[in-house]
């Protein structure tokens, strides 16, 4: 399954639409897209997974990696437009009271 993956760059943070499968074997496709993002520190970073119809832990791992390397710039991580699903995901791992995660299509 491949990832379709799109970067917008806005003044003050980064857009990143996903779509598709978000599990083992493909988030090293969107760890090239975010790794070099959150390094750079200069940006918050928007993930919208309005279209990904599946994640497992390897993408929340993703995510985990992602909000710390941010912190330590002051930036943050905003995951917007997750199904009802994969949002239920990030509030049973707890991670829904660590990161900005809104099912809605755009960023609270």
């Amino acid at each position: 399954m491949n990832l379709n993956i799109e970067k917008v760059t806005h003044e003050q943070h980064y857009e990143i639409k996903v779509g598709g499968e978000l599990d083992v074997y493909t988030v090293p496709e969107l760890e090239e897209v975010l790794v070099p993002l959150r390094q750079e520190g200069t940006h918050d970073i928007h993930v919208n997974l309005e279209n990904v119809s599946y994640m497992d832990s390897t993408g929340l791992g993703l995510f985990v990696g992602t909000l710390k390397a941010l912190n330590q710039n002051d930036k943050e991580l905003y995951i917007f437009g997750a199904s009802e699903r994969i949002s239920r995901l990030f509030d049973i791992t707890g991670l829904k009271d660590l990161m900005h995660v809104n099912e809605g299509t755009e960023v609270e």
